[in-house]
């Protein structure tokens, strides 16, 4: 209502001014501009042209010419030019034979082709064409020794496989275009940091990426479902901008939070392919090996295992896998203490006998774990993913199964769409919720509940398979009473 109320005050006060102006000699910058304007404009476009041949910097940016105004004057030494928001339709053929150029800013124009004129310019490192009308970048574009090339806000459809020989192109900035699919040649662009790729039609981001030394990439606003498991590698990427994404792996509640757990994903479904233990390839966590003496003496009963060593701090972790008992999605850590200080408590203990008491352990984990797959497949007749614990995250099987207890113990569940396939953390939360309120209105003992983030964090499965086990026990005529009255 404000805004509503100065806009319509604008016109009275500008009349108010004009007339002002007209009968005293009062400094109004509107009225002296729209005076003197093309005397004004004259007269520093002069002054820019002239200081331009002294200094060899060109700038003549927002002045809406349609013509290029520096052909009475020698600009052959001009290292930097800014012909940025004018209404130029082309490049100006007098530009494209600035030897010296360096720098070239035609953002905000009318300009349809790039000319090859342009190759001229072999010291060209920057150049900026966003906001134009471009529907295609030329082959020889690529043969400049571009480290910077902005071309966002385009018509473009495509990008050149040429784009490979831009071998010295540190940032690219291809967003808000029309483009489909990228060049696996992009994989060639070694000194490439930075990689903007937002809001185009894209479906599958290239393997070959994942060879580059990228520190930001945003592939922000296109339609990729999966980032490919070899991102992994890139070990020096700092920010990954992916929203507006109908992502599908990793899903959307791991991307929410952040870029280490997406990595972290990437490692495990890389662990899951190639039957191997998460190696977690992250910048911030090294694979260290035990010393010989401790692995010689203190791991022998672990040889018929897959085991990997990590150190950190004071605590080595030893990551085992039997093939034969343990499937990739239930890979387990085991803990083993030691201090560099104290080394020979080692001999007060058999670790023999502690790693099969862990072994056992997880054996019974695992039993557990596969007892809650078969209640759930049995009792709702559904055939549930390998990892258990991410099929019952957003709660919509558990609040199936209580209704299945008791109909309409759970009023209200909130399930994906083919439109969001994944639901928020806000309504996994919520079914979650309304789930164990079910069970305690149904009359799952306190102690048998488990907790809201044993569920949504898949931490505590076994604790999960408690409760769906005191659930499924109940006296059927407990549920057929509490309905009755």
């Amino acid at each position: 209502m404000k805004m509503a109320a100065s806009q319509g005050a604008v016109g009275p006060a500008t009349a108010l001014q004009g007339q002002h102006y007209l009968n005293v000699a009062h400094w109004n910058p509107g009225v002296m501009q729209q005076q003197q304007h093309p005397l004004h404009t004259a007269r520093s476009l002069e002054r820019a042209l002239e200081d331009a041949v002294c200094s060899g910097m060109l700038n003549i940016s927002g002045r809406k010419l349609r013509d290029y105004p520096g052909l009475n004057y020698d600009l052959t030494d001009t290292t930097q030019a800014d012909l940025s928001k004018n209404r130029f339709c082309e490049i100006p053929p007098e530009v494209c034979m600035f030897a010296p150029l360096e720098s070239l800013n035609l953002y905000h124009n009318c300009i349809k082709v790039v000319p090859e004129a342009i190759i001229n310019l072999q010291m060209l490192t920057y150049l900026n064409i966003s906001r134009n009308q471009l529907s295609v970048l030329p082959k020889f574009l690529f043969n400049l020794p571009l480290k910077v090339l902005v071309v966002s806000n385009n018509k473009l459809l495509s990008i050149p496989e040429e784009i490979g020989k831009a071998k010295d192109l540190m940032e690219l900035d291809i967003s808000c275009n029309e483009i489909q699919v990228l060049p696996t040649q992009m994989g060639k662009l070694l000194a490439l940091r930075e990689l903007n790729i937002r809001r185009n039609c894209l479906q599958v981001l290239p393997d070959e990426l994942s060879d580059l030394p990228l520190i930001r990439l945003d592939f922000s606003c296109n339609k990729i479902t999966e980032i490919p498991i070899s991102y992994r590698k890139l070990k020096q990427l700092q920010h990954i901008v992916l929203d507006n994404n109908p992502m599908q792996s990793p899903p959307a509640q791991i991307c929410l939070k952040g870029k280490i757990h997406i990595f972290k994903y990437l490692n495990l479904q890389a662990c899951r392919l190639d039957k191997k233990t998460d190696t977690l390839d992250l910048p911030s966590l090294g694979k260290r090996c035990l010393p010989q003496q401790l692995t010689d003496r203190y791991l022998q009963p672990c040889l018929s295992s897959s085991c990997l060593c990590y150190f950190s701090k004071h605590t080595f972790i030893l990551t085992t896998m039997s093939d034969s008992t343990f499937r990739a999605p239930y890979c387990q850590h085991l803990f083993v203490t030691f201090s560099r200080g104290n080394q020979k408590d080692f001999s007060s203990t058999d670790p023999s006998f502690t790693m099969r008491r862990k072994m056992e352990h997880l054996r019974e984990e695992m039993e557990q774990i596969r007892l809650l797959r078969q209640n759930l497949e049995s009792r709702l007749k559904v055939l549930l993913p390998d990892d258990v614990g991410a099929a019952l995250m957003d709660g919509v099987v558990l609040c199936h199964l209580a209704n299945h207890i008791r109909p309409r113990s759970v009023a209200s569940i909130h399930v994906p769409s083919p439109a969001v396939p994944k639901l928020s953390m806000a309504k996994c939360r919520r079914n979650v919720e309304n789930f164990l309120d079910a069970c305690k209105k149904l009359g799952v003992p306190q102690d048998k509940l488990c907790l809201p983030h044993h569920i949504l964090e898949e931490r505590g499965l076994v604790k999960v398979g408690v409760t769906v086990q005191a659930l499924l026990e109940l006296p059927s005529s407990k549920p057929n009473q509490l309905s009755t009255i």
